[in-house]
């Protein structure tokens, strides 16, 4: 393999998106299944609120509207669209709080080297975007307010775009994308925090601050029990809806809470295995009924012209497509080219372009922020959303187009990563320099020889785990064999 060191280089440059550890790149695959089958609920709850909003637009906005929840102590009579977008986007930010901590102390993050460069891609991602649209709301008519909107990467709704798509990309290139997102994400809570919060009742945040101690107490204690740790996060998320801080960080910070490193004879950590029980809820529920409640917005002729000739809409647009794509394409670059980091040369810059470009979909967290924006402002709320639909729209596009082009070479990565030749179930470049797997491949690489020798194919049994021994020859490269691991 190409990232091997070769034993007279004493040292070498870190190598980026190189191959992954298999416990990581299994927990990725298994992250990345239910994120992909999220993406597409997400999709077809888009293309449903699309429908409905402009089909029965009066059903719509009634049904938004509808309230329900206790008025008193702390005024929990929230319509249905608020209890969406403070609510249930609290189950898809306590998700997103596990993969952060979980990145920290497990993942891609725990090393500060290897944590750079996504970090610097995840910034240089999140400030682009907002100077982009800073730069098109700079005249009179203009709307800098709304400068966060465009920052945010929807990384359920990028892996769905994947999921059609049927791009073999590389594990490591998709974990990329995963940790890229979870740092958008931690950087997209801290401005909701900072900048969208207005009126803080401190005796709220306090309570809410002791009800997380407590969390953590009990959490720490090893106390069990959801019956006890629902109710618990319920009220902190209650008292911070109260406070006047976004309900939202309640969910991030309980997540940040979990302890996610195994202990002992753990088989997962309490973290993981919390994030198991709920990511299918986040991904499956969550996120697409927010959707519902916040996709829908008017289509029209003359509502298109307006996403493309008024400041705001156009900056949003602009910062998606291009703010997002140059800052995470060219933050990546710049980490490569002054650290010690440099690009696995199986990939090519090409597809790092592409992964860009798809890390401009922005949707949940971008029509989250078109609401906080603009709160005084329906109608200007509204072009903002619609302005995410097309951008979004946009960079799925031209990203699909890309990522085509770059597909047969990631189904060949894909399936050198999978090969398995002695069928033992773990593939072969975890195990390359094992000198029983090489004996392994030997042994199958003379008996194949031999059978040839006699004009006779080796009988079932004769290669390591399969009915048929590879023809290879012995010490060759795993990759040199014609065979090919399980598709994607």
């Amino acid at each position: 393999m190409a990232d091997q060191q070769p034993a007279n280089e004493p040292t070498r440059r870190r190598q980026f998106l190189g191959r992954l550890p298999l416990p990581e790149r299994t927990y990725i695959a298994d992250a990345l299944r239910t994120e992909t089958v999220g993406g597409v609920l997400l999709l077809i709850a888009a293309v449903i609120a699309l429908i409905w909003a402009n089909v029965w637009p009066h059903a719509y906005e009634s049904v938004l509207d509808y309230t329900i929840g206790p008025s008193g102590p702390l005024h929990l009579d929230l319509s249905l669209d608020a209890w969406a977008k403070d609510g249930l986007l609290t189950i898809f930010f306590f998700v997103a709080g596990i993969e952060l901590k979980r990145e920290f102390v497990a993942g891609e993050l725990r090393s500060p080297s290897a944590a750079m460069l996504p970090v610097i891609a995840a910034i240089c991602g999140v400030a682009l975007p907002a100077i982009v649209f800073t730069i098109a709301n700079s005249g009179s008519g203009g709307h800098p307010g709304g400068w966060a909107i465009p920052t945010a990467t929807d990384i359920a709704f990028a892996l769905g775009v994947l999921a059609v798509v049927g791009s073999h990309l590389p594990s490591a290139l998709r974990a990329f994308l995963l940790t890229l997102a979870v740092v958008d994400d931690l950087i997209a809570i801290l401005i909701i925090a900072v900048f969208y919060s207005s009126g803080i009742k401190f005796w709220a945040l306090g309570l809410a601050f002791a009800g997380l101690v407590l969390f953590w107490f009990l959490h720490r204690r090893g106390v069990h029990g959801w019956y006890l740790f629902v109710p618990l996060a319920f009220v902190i998320w209650a008292l911070m809806h109260e406070s006047g801080v976004h309900a939202t960080v309640a969910g991030v910070a309980m997540g940040l809470i979990l302890r996610c490193h195994r202990v002992g004879d753990e088989k997962y950590s309490p973290g993981e295995h919390i994030e198991h029980l709920v990511r299918p809820i986040s991904a499956g529920l969550a996120v697409p009924v927010f959707a519902l409640f916040a996709a829908g917005v008017t289509i029209s002729g003359p509502a298109l012209a307006d996403v493309f000739t008024q400041a705001t809409p156009l900056g949003i647009v602009l910062g998606l497509l291009v703010g997002k794509t140059v800052g995470i394409f060219g933050g990546t670059w710049l980490a490569a080219r002054f650290t010690r980091a440099e690009l696995n040369p199986q990939l090519k810059w090409a597809d790092m372009f592409a992964v860009s470009v798809l890390a401009g979909i922005g949707f949940t967290v971008s029509l989250l922020i078109s609401e906080l924006a603009f709160p005084d402002d329906a109608d200007l709320a509204d072009l903002s959303k619609a302005a995410v639909l097309v951008g979004s729209l946009l960079c799925a596009l031209v990203a699909t187009v890309l990522l085509k082009l770059r597909n047969r070479h990631y189904r060949a990565l894909c399936e050198e990563e999978d090969r398995d030749l002695d069928g033992d179930g773990i593939p072969d470049v975890y195990q390359q320099d094992d000198p029983a797997w090489q004996a392994r491949v030997a042994e199958a690489a003379r008996r194949s020889a031999d059978g040839d020798r006699d004009g006779a194919r080796p009988g079932p049994g004769s290669g390591p785990g399969s009915g048929s021994a590879p023809k290879s020859t012995p010490g060759s490269a795993p990759g040199s064999a014609p065979e090919s691991g399980p598709g994607r």
